[in-house]
């Protein structure tokens, strides 16, 4: 095995971080070729083959995962040690890079990030929303948002919207066609419109009121992955939707929508930031959080 300067293997950390070319050659600004290059090199010096490639996947070889396990904590610590100086800055700097699922991203962290941007002009915020929950720590994230339920024991987490409750809503001229629902067992009897999980699953509606818990599967004309499209298509008269309250809110208050069920519906925990407990956070991803930590303008903390 040749000699290798332990910095020449980033471009193995991008790709096993991301598991694809492609991104780990945007992340280091380079083309998919010279990233492949670059692997190719790392390997040929070191004698062993890291990463298994074909045309529509990337893998690490057992020799890549226990190397990627190894250097990962160490090239984390000097990421951290370059991003706390710019706590002598006076102002932090750098890329913020943050998951987030759409509800979360839309609901409660684009309020704080465009708030957050205008106050700390240097530092910029990749924001990937994606559905699907995933490990920030080994796709490289440095912090996330989701429902509290969602949340990994071993993070630390931020409230940046308390608790949240679902609200039940169709148009007024669904009800002009349908009966108001009393109670949840009359949903099974109406149109509704369902939520499918990206899994393929069909939510089960939730409800509660004191002690009684009820599950209901409701049946509709429409299934749909996005709460947006369900409001949409509530408003259209196509069906119920269960959506979280505050994407209703305005249209209720409007009359565009009208709210049912209301003393059957439950709250859930709310939205958090979350990232790893680290020893040390870098400069940046401390400020959102003590950003994120303080009430907005207009709000009581």
């Amino acid at each position: 095995m040749k000699r290798i300067d332990p910095a020449a293997l980033s471009p193995f950390l991008a790709i096993a971080t991301h598991r694809s070319f492609r991104k780990a050659a945007v992340e280091l600004g380079v083309s998919p070729s010279a990233l492949s290059h670059a692997l190719n090199g790392i390997e040929e010096r070191l004698g062993v083959r890291l990463v298994n490639r074909t045309t529509r996947s990337v893998a690490l070889t057992e020799a890549g995962e226990r190397l990627f396990e190894r250097i990962r904590p160490a090239f984390r610590d000097i990421t951290d040690a370059l991003e706390d100086l710019n706590s002598f800055r006076g102002q932090p700097m750098g890329t913020l890079r943050i998951n987030a699922a759409l509800q979360s991203a839309q609901l409660a962290l684009m309020p704080i990030v465009t708030r957050f941007l205008r106050a700390y002009p240097d530092v910029r915020v990749d924001l990937v929303v994606e559905d699907a929950l995933t490990d920030i720590v080994a796709a490289g994230f440095d912090a996330g948002v989701r429902l509290g339920e969602s949340l990994e024991a071993d993070m630390l987490a931020v409230p940046i919207v308390p608790r949240i409750r679902s609200a039940v809503v169709g148009s007024p001229e669904y009800f002009e066609r349908h009966a108001r629902p009393k109670v949840p067992q009359d949903l099974r009897a109406l149109p509704c419109i369902r939520y499918r999980f990206l899994s393929g699953a069909l939510y089960r509606w939730e409800f509660e009121r004191g002690t009684e818990e009820v599950s209901i599967e409701v049946d509709g004309p429409l299934s749909v992955t996005e709460q947006n499209l369900m409001v949409d298509a509530a408003l259209e008269g196509v069906g119920l939707a269960y959506v979280f309250e505050p994407r209703v809110t305005e249209l209720i208050a409007q009359g565009r929508l009208v709210r049912v069920l209301e003393d059957w519906c439950p709250s859930y925990p709310g939205f958090f930031l979350y990232y790893p407990s680290r020893r040390q956070l870098p400069a940046a991803l401390r400020a959102f959080v003590d950003f994120a930590r303080a009430p907005a303008p207009g709000r009581a903390g």
